[in-house]
């Protein structure tokens, strides 16, 4: 997943769908993982239905916080631990997903400023 060097033009729109549909599919694989990380330990540490599973996983993962009260210790150990998790895979699954954007937008605000330069020139 490379991204045009700052001395290379702006790649064509065609292209940068292409990319954006690539880190796109990325990002939601890893919300899947987190999701299915979730599910797994709220079924097993929490003893809830797995409907009730993937929804406090979902819920937490998403900051809204949880849906069900963990009773266990283990659950609530595990309910903090997947919490922290989430915080830090939201921020970082978001960046993901954004990077390209953000990308193009100041490679293609460099590319006006220096087309700017040789024009005063």
């Amino acid at each position: 997943m490379k991204l045009e060097h700052i001395t290379q033009t702006v790649v064509p729109l065609q292209h940068f769908i292409f990319r954006l549909g690539r880190y796109g599919l990325f990002a939601f694989g890893l919300v899947i993982i987190s999701v299915l990380i979730g599910t797994l330990g709220y079924h097993n540490f929490g003893k809830i239905s797995w409907l009730d599973s993937f929804h406090m996983a979902c819920m937490i993962l998403t900051g809204m916080g949880p849906v069900v009260e963990m009773t266990t210790t283990s659950a609530k150990i595990f309910s903090s631990l997947y919490a922290l998790y989430s915080g830090i895979a939201f921020l970082s699954i978001t960046a993901v997903f954004f990077a390209p954007i953000i990308h193009r937008l100041l490679h293609i605000l460099h590319v006006e400023q220096d087309d700017d330069k040789t024009d005063s020139l």
